[in-house]
């Protein structure tokens, strides 16, 4: 089986994220890379470094320089002709275009995926991650979006794949991309950082949240998270927001402050390595998937440890 993935970058590097794929896709078979953007070589060179990929796709045009749904999924139909599965980071840029790219091909797409049974059976998380359903495709072509948290990352080098430029239908005249906030931060992306610190709605206002989790983040070096709640009451903003509905993360540390332990976002964390979990109300449903756990008040516990540090 041929697989074909979707590299995730910004036109400059590589996104972590397609690593973890690449591993999921190696259990499938053959594994061949897509790198559609502008001025991208760069990126398309690195992709061919990572360790058992067979072929880099390198489409460099200027209709796929942000990545457009639109235009990026007639491309992957394309080169769809030559391959049996497509797999994509269960990421924002991943869920936009494999969906596309299924209805192209009219077959169903598997989503989210946390392991590979068989060439065409998978698991998948169901109710918020409560339970896992095993499901297997009947369609001839596969499209799957893989949960990068559940997946080994791929040795970003040892490989030495060959790099072969494709041309695609291009602009396909549906949208058009006007422009893009990005927030900066020096502190880790939250979606690969070894270790997040995140708050929920108890820390009262954005004001007191910047006060009590910030200090600690950069005392640990840490990226900085929070609860669905914490981000609908405004204290951060939507990029902040860890859980089924925010990003899907699993850290070697996460430390939850003042964070109830909701199911959405037990789905989002609850594959940390080591969950520190820091609330005063000790019947809190985050102490069932703690390790460690301190019934205390945030106000006083937080900077007393970030002191300590």
């Amino acid at each position: 089986m041929k697989t074909l993935v979707w590299v995730e970058h910004d036109n400059a590097s590589l996104k972590d994220a397609t690593l973890a794929v690449v591993t999921a896709a190696s259990k499938l078979g053959e594994v061949h890379l897509v790198v559609a953007g502008a001025g991208c070589r760069a990126v398309a060179e690195a992709a061919a470094q990572i360790a058992g990929v067979g072929k880099v796709h390198l489409a460099d045009n200027a209709a796929y320089e942000h990545g457009l749904p639109e235009n990026v999924a007639p491309l992957i139909a394309d080169l769809m002709g030559h391959h049996d599965a497509f797999l994509a980071p269960a990421t924002t840029t991943g869920k936009n275009i494999a969906p596309r790219v299924a209805a192209l091909l009219d077959v169903m797409q598997i989503s989210d995926i946390l392991s590979v049974e068989g060439e065409k059976t998978f698991t998948r998380p169901i109710y918020a991650g409560n339970a896992i359903a095993t499901v297997e495709a009947t369609d001839a072509r596969l499209v799957i979006t893989v949960r990068g948290t559940a997946f080994e990352k791929a040795a970003a080098t040892g490989g030495s794949a060959a790099i072969e430029e494709v041309a695609g239908p291009g602009d396909a005249g549906l949208s058009s991309f006007v422009g893009a906030e990005i927030a900066k931060s020096e502190r880790p992306e939250l979606t690969s950082a070894k270790i997040i610190v995140s708050g929920g709605r108890a820390l009262k206002d954005s004001e007191t949240f910047k006060q009590v989790i910030f200090p600690l983040a950069d005392k640990l070096g840490a990226a900085v998270g929070a609860s669905r709640a914490a981000v609908d009451a405004g204290y951060v903003p939507n990029d902040y927001q860890v859980g089924q509905t925010g990003k899907i993360v699993a850290p070697e540390i996460y430390v939850a402050v003042g964070i109830s332990g909701a199911i959405q976002h037990l789905a989002g964390m609850k594959d940390s390595k080591t969950i520190i979990a820091i609330n005063k109300d000790e019947d809190a449903p985050i102490f069932q998937v703690a390790d460690i756990g301190l019934v205390a008040d945030l106000f006083n516990a937080v900077p007393e440890l970030t002191s300590k540090l």
